[in-house]
């Protein structure tokens, strides 16, 4: 089983077909989905056939009893949810190029705190998005839960998440973060990893480097691998595709490298394809 641990949010999608008109009416299409880094990774993990768990926060309000519901409905494991506060929501501008931008109000999502042991029982490895890590008390939460799984023997990974997060927190606190965490594998964008300067294994872990069409690199134990992505249709909207490579590489073991980015971009179509 794999467990998640981080957001499950309302997104509310803003599609957008030019540029913003300030202080008047722009037309754009808006639809409402369950959204979350963590919580995407859950639901393309359940797809791709393994067990999956969701670990975190949502407010104990009607919009967050829905998105729970809906990651049961996926297949997702959500006994380990909890239900206090306001549910979070974050605005997602998608441009013609299906490319997004995020506004982000996380509500009860960072707020996750008295993590328990037993939520990681059952589990084989533990998946976190890094965007956890930049607000208390769900740092320390994180922090926590990762070092029970370090002494449980799970595998641990991390996503990098957002270059607004590593400027933020800065280069050096986040290459300090990643020694600490000692995770197994390190998952990052174009944008994140150039942000890094990430040019082999990060913090000794097998480290993915997801470049949207272009060929995904894997450094793992001083080996540079790169795979072809195969080509895709018309792209509306890339939200959630790097989550589901995420599921679909962990999903499918770190002993074949090349064997894992094929499950991850496959994963990561299903997501796409689905728009």
């Amino acid at each position: 089983m794999l467990a998640v641990i981080g957001d499950l949010v309302d997104d509310v999608v803003v599609r957008l077909d030019g540029s913003v008109n300030e202080a008047t009416d722009t037309v754009a299409r808006i639809e409402r989905r369950r959204g979350g880094s963590a919580a995407n990774v859950a639901v393309a993990a359940a797809a791709a056939g393994s067990p999956a768990r969701f670990l975190g926060q949502v407010g104990d309000d009607p919009i967050g009893a829905v998105l729970v519901d809906e990651l049961g409905r996926s297949g997702v494991d959500v006994s380990c949810v909890r239900h206090r506060g306001r549910t979070g929501t974050i605005v997602v501008l998608v441009d013609r190029a299906g490319e997004r931008s995020m506004l982000s109000d996380r509500g009860a999502a960072v707020e996750l705190d008295d993590p328990d042991a037993a939520w990681l029982d059952g589990v084989s490895a533990l998946h976190a998005p890094l965007y956890g890590l930049d607000t208390e008390p769900l740092a320390s939460t994180l922090t926590t839960v990762i070092g029970w799984a370090h002494e449980r023997g799970l595998v641990v990974s991390v996503d990098v998440s957002s270059v607004d997060l590593i400027h933020r927190l800065g280069r050096e606190h986040v290459f300090e973060v990643m020694g600490e965490l000692r995770p197994h594998v390190v998952l990052a964008n174009r944008d994140e990893a150039e942000a890094l300067a990430i040019d082999g294994e990060l913090a000794g872990a097998v480290t993915v480097v997801k470049r949207g069409a272009d060929p995904v690199i894997v450094y793992r134990r001083g080996e540079r691998i790169e795979y072809e992505v195969p080509p895709l249709g018309a792209v509306a909207d890339t939200t959630g595709a790097g989550d589901a490579f995420a599921a679909g590489f962990l999903v499918a073991g770190l002993d074949d490298p090349v064997a894992a980015c094929v499950a991850g971009c496959r994963a990561a179509a299903r997501v796409i394809a689905a728009r």
